[in-house]
């Protein structure tokens, strides 16, 4: 499974180098407009020329962006990417005048240089030839690869573009098959952020054309924007999923989630669901029921595969530089063949889904959000740098994370110890779900806001703050505390905190930290926490008047030192409730003048001993920078 890891750090690192072809593409549609009306009749040749640019330089962008990709930005693999390519290109330009840089070559060398950066960069030399050690050594190494490989290339460069065209023509035999093959295993590897691999195969390594200026390109995707009248069969066949299909299991959610949360479920669902016709970013939506019905996504994938059959049975011809979502339909329909049947195509597929979903849900009881069980998405961009501090505890704190990357929809992780992640606080937090890939290697879904909780999660571990995370104390539903129906506890009198309504009769400790107070009928208790936090924990409202053992029972003692979701108190549900105002169950820090910040989880649903549901950052003195 580490291999798997691997593989999944190469996808993300391929995806960085793609970032720069809608700009191509908008170039490319931009060019069709009347400018010599407008009194700019060059500007359609500056854009053509800037669009045919990208494209010519593609195998030199995918060296430098994989190269960076894969050791997070690391400039010396960058430079040696680069490095690579220049010199592979100098050789084979002279001695092989007809070979062009691929793509393939491309991806190759930024890979060599990756790997390079992350076996050498901490390399020790003696000392009077260290200054070629380290990073510097990156470059070096990378350049005398490079010579040998152009070498080797240059002596095989007409076998090897015999190969390439050779290819396209293996997996054109296939026909209908080989496309339905394709988009089922595509939308499979998705589920494991791999499907970039095997995209970068066909979009670019599949099928030659030699375009009007004399060069070759390679692959299904630069062939169409190339102009290639037969490219584009690996790509059209994803719209009617992208565009119509996910947005109609969108709506099925929404339609079958319970009324009282059919607002929620619908804001929520109504942006996934325009994210995946504009954009073609699917896994918000696609998530949403993987987890819950892995049957019902396998189906989903043949039905993926079988419109991608029919789309190439039907002669469409499409391409997109992002992704099969309306912007690129819209751009690229110029060059499109037959791109019109998409539309009705799509909407017969958007029915067909809509239908297919709401029968399964309700026939198999599925708890897709806004269901009994459902899991959680939620819309909440604003609150990402409050949630981020959260969602670092929930992975298992900084000291647990080894490598942290993201790319459009997923944060992608290496970790110490997967165990000391908690899954259900990240779920509660917003991720779609948790992907665990083996060898420490895991991904997180949070949809098209992965790359801003990355960089709040980063300020968080790189701030000097003190801050003080706390687990929930027991099972049930958090609550603000201003919805605590006692004055003294929603108008924060006693102090700042949450409340909770708790469904089984335990109280476990939030915190690290020490007994210091055990009321005498035993339905609060006080926690001294090791950075001087005192936690008041009161079950129940108007329950100092409960008094004997049958309503709750204390299994702590003061002075006694505790672990978060150790458990403090046990307590009789039902009889508390039936005789006190109100089950809710206050957690309030009393000396909430310590306090700078509050950070809050969604007030939904918890479990006991859960982490990641409130942190607070600490005061610090002026005058002698220690927490007062």
């Amino acid at each position: 499974m580490p291999f798997i890891g691997n593989l999944q750090q190469l996808g993300r690192a391929i995806m960085l180098p793609m970032i720069i072809l809608p700009a191509a593409a908008v170039f490319q549609s931009l060019a069709q407009l009347p400018w010599q009306h407008l009194g700019l009749p060059q500007m359609e040749v500056y854009l053509q020329l800037a669009a045919a640019a990208i494209f010519q330089f593609l195998p030199y962008i995918f060296a430098l962006g994989i190269a960076l990709g894969l050791t997070s930005n690391g400039l010396g693999a960058g430079m040696a990417a680069l490095v690579g390519m220049f010199i592979y290109s100098g050789i084979t330009a002279h001695y092989a005048p007809g070979t062009e840089p691929t793509v393939l070559i491309g991806t190759f060398i930024g890979i060599v240089a990756g790997i390079s950066h992350l076996r050498f960069k901490d390399l020790r030399l003696p000392e009077y030839i260290q200054f070629f050690g380290g990073p510097r050594f990156v470059p070096l190494f990378v350049s005398f690869f490079t010579l040998i490989f152009s070498m080797f290339i240059v002596n095989l460069s007409e076998q090897l573009e015999w190969l390439l065209i050779e290819l396209g023509e293996v997996v054109s035999l296939a026909g209908g098959f080989g496309v339905f093959l394709y988009g089922f295993v595509h939308r499979i590897l998705v589920i494991f952020g791999l499907h970039h691999l095997v995209s970068h195969l066909f979009w670019f390594q599949v099928g030659g054309y030699e375009t009007e200026a004399g060069y070759m390109v390679y692959g299904d995707l630069p062939r169409f924007f190339a102009g290639d009248p037969t490219a584009g069969s690996f790509m059209a066949g994803l719209y009617p999923t992208m565009m119509f299909a996910l947005p109609a299991i969108a709506l099925a959610i929404i339609h079958e989630a319970r009324e009282d949360l059919k607002p929620q479920i619908r804001r929520t669902f109504t942006l996934a669901a325009l994210s995946s016709f504009l954009t073609g970013v699917t896994e918000p939506v696609e998530f949403a029921f993987l987890f819950v019905a892995p049957y019902l996504y396998v189906v989903h994938a043949l039905l993926s595969g079988l419109i991608m059959w029919l789309t190439n049975e039907l002669g469409i011809l499409h391409g997109f530089s992002f992704s099969a979502g309306a912007i690129d339909y819209i751009i690229n329909m110029h060059l499109a063949t037959n791109g019109w049947l998409i539309i009705p195509i799509g909407i017969v597929t958007g029915v067909v889904y809509y239908f297919l979903f709401r029968w399964a849900i309700r026939r198999f009881q599925i708890p897709t959000p806004g269901r009994e069980e459902g899991s959680q998405l939620d819309e909440w961009v604003g609150d990402i740098p409050y949630r981020a501090p959260l969602i670092l505890q929930a992975i298992g704190g900084k000291k647990n994370i080894v490598q942290m990357e993201s790319c459009i929809t997923r944060l992608r992780l290496k970790v110490h110890s997967e165990k000391d992640m908690d899954v259900n606080a990240l779920r509660n937090l917003g991720a779609a779900g948790v992907i665990r890939l083996g060898g420490g290697h895991v991904q997180v879904v949070f949809g098209t806001y992965s790359e801003l909780i990355r960089e709040e999660m980063l300020k968080t571990i790189h701030r000097d703050q003190q801050q003080v995370s706390f687990h929930s104390p027991m099972q049930g539903r958090m609550i603000p505390l201003a919805e605590v129906p006692d004055p003294i506890f929603s108008g924060q009198l006693v102090g700042n905190g949450v409340a909770f309504i708790p469904d089984r009769g335990e109280l476990v400790s939030p915190v690290r930290g020490k007994v210091i107070h055990i009321y005498p009928t035993m339905h609060a208790i006080g926690l001294l926490t090791e950075e001087g936090l005192e936690v008041l924990l009161h079950i129940g409202i108007d329950t100092s008047k409960l008094v004997g053992k049958d309503y709750f029972t204390a299994v702590v003692k003061e002075g006694e030192q505790v672990e978060p979701g150790q458990l403090l108190i046990r307590f009789n549900l039902q009889k508390v409730k039936k005789d006190s105002k109100s089950l809710a169950t206050p957690m309030v820090i009393t000396n909430s003048d310590r306090v700078k910040a509050w950070r809050f989880a969604p007030f939904m649903a918890v479990k006991k001993g859960q982490s990641s549901i409130m942190s607070v950052v600490l005061e610090e003195s002026k005058s002698e920078g220690e927490v007062r």
